[in-house]
């Protein structure tokens, strides 16, 4: 087959798109239930978020690189030069009428992420072009380089069905190159993606957890009940609780480390002390939930005279501060407010366990594959 008649599009795998879908639902379908259920309970006992959904970032990862080998190889099935043409390849699907997944693999294909595109090239066809002929000149240069101090390379990967493929140091270049920049790229995008997702996975499963009921706005109840984001008044809340009629909790969660106390600062006092909703009107208060606060701070006695409070989740017990605070403020009782810290995850995993996390990301677009 002539190299000219191999088309990117034609060599991604069926669950190329998939892996780089980035929809609540669609995430949790990739990652797992079990495995996000779990992040959340590490993170609701105390755990850093980073670290808890490292391994799943790592999955990721290791699928997307194992399809992105997978379409060298066929490329190279297709076509012996296919690495050669993949320059050319690229710069076509990027500035032609190609599909989102295949935009994302040619960009990485020439070393490229969305900023790299927005920040070097500056979003511009004509320095597309040039920087294509130049990438694909040095390419080119660092393989003969590499071959001249390391000897020739002839790496033959043989399928279980007898089909082979041949990569030289051209080819291995190359693909080292795609992988490094769709590492960038997916490391870049995930900070941002597991910010959204898990803001709404967290509160919604606190929520279920001290036992109120999440529903959409507008509330048909008064009492017991929770929805996800919502704009009433003037700022928008990352959770509202109606704990009993005419008592609210607006909730305003960040994974915000003591770095930025002055980002919390602003939180303390943004929401109303008021609210209408359904024609009632519901006494407002505030929680903010953070990462952790740093000492010296005075940010939990300045929430204090606010009538708000400051949560850590850095604390291994926060949950149970939680339902003590909405305890004493509403009369609400909770198991969790009784529970021992050593209890609290096991007490968790079972008031979890048939909860539904879809519900709580239906509808919930994140940022694409594209490093933010």
């Amino acid at each position: 087959m002539k190299t000219n008649t191999v088309a990117l599009a034609d060599l991604l795998p069926r669950n190329f798109d998939a892996l780089l879908e980035s929809k609540g639902v669609s995430f949790i379908k990739r990652a797992g239930e079990a495995e996000v259920r779990q992040v959340v309970i590490d993170v609701l006992c105390g755990n850093n978020l980073r670290a808890s959904t490292e391994h799943l970032t790592r999955l990721r990862l290791g699928k997307l690189n194992a399809a992105t080998f997978l379409i060298y190889l066929s490329g190279l099935q297709a076509a012996k030069n296919f690495g050669r043409a993949i320059p050319n390849l690229a710069l076509k699907s990027i500035t032609g009428q190609a599909s989102k997944s295949e935009k994302e693999l040619s960009k990485w294909m020439l070393g490229l992420t969305g900023k790299g595109v927005q920040n070097i090239l500056r979003d511009d066809r004509k320095q597309l072009a040039k920087y294509t002929r130049t990438f694909a000149g040095n390419l080119k240069r660092l393989a003969a380089d590499t071959e001249k101090e390391s000897g020739k390379l002839q790496c033959r990967v043989e399928f279980a069905d007898g089909k082979n493929a041949v990569l030289d140091w051209h080819d291995m270049l190359s693909l080292f190159c795609t992988i490094g920049s769709q590492t960038l790229a997916i490391r870049g995008s995930e900070k941002s993606t597991y910010g959204k997702l898990f803001e709404r996975l967290v509160l919604g499963s606190v929520m279920s957890a001290l036992g109120f009921k999440q529903t959409t706005y507008p509330p048909s109840k008064t009492s017991n009940v929770f929805w996800l984001s919502s704009k009433l008044g003037e700022r928008e809340a990352d959770a509202t609780l109606l704990v009993a009629p005419g008592q609210a909790v607006r909730f305003d969660l960040g994974f915000i480390g003591r770095g930025n106390p002055e980002i919390t600062k602003d939180k303390v006092s943004r929401f109303e002390r008021n609210l209408e909703i359904n024609k009632q009107t519901y006494h407002s208060a505030t929680c903010i939930i953070v990462d952790r606060v740093g000492e010296g701070s005075g940010l939990e006695e300045q929430a204090k005279h606010a009538g708000a409070i400051v949560i850590q989740m850095s604390m291994s017990y926060w949950p149970i501060e939680l339902a003590q605070w909405i305890s004493a403020k509403f009369g609400y009782k909770s198991a969790i407010a009784v529970c021992k810290p050593e209890q609290l995850p096991a007490l968790l995993n079972k008031k979890l366990a048939a909860v539904p996390f879809e519900n709580f990301v239906q509808g919930l677009a994140v940022s694409d594959a594209e490093d933010d």
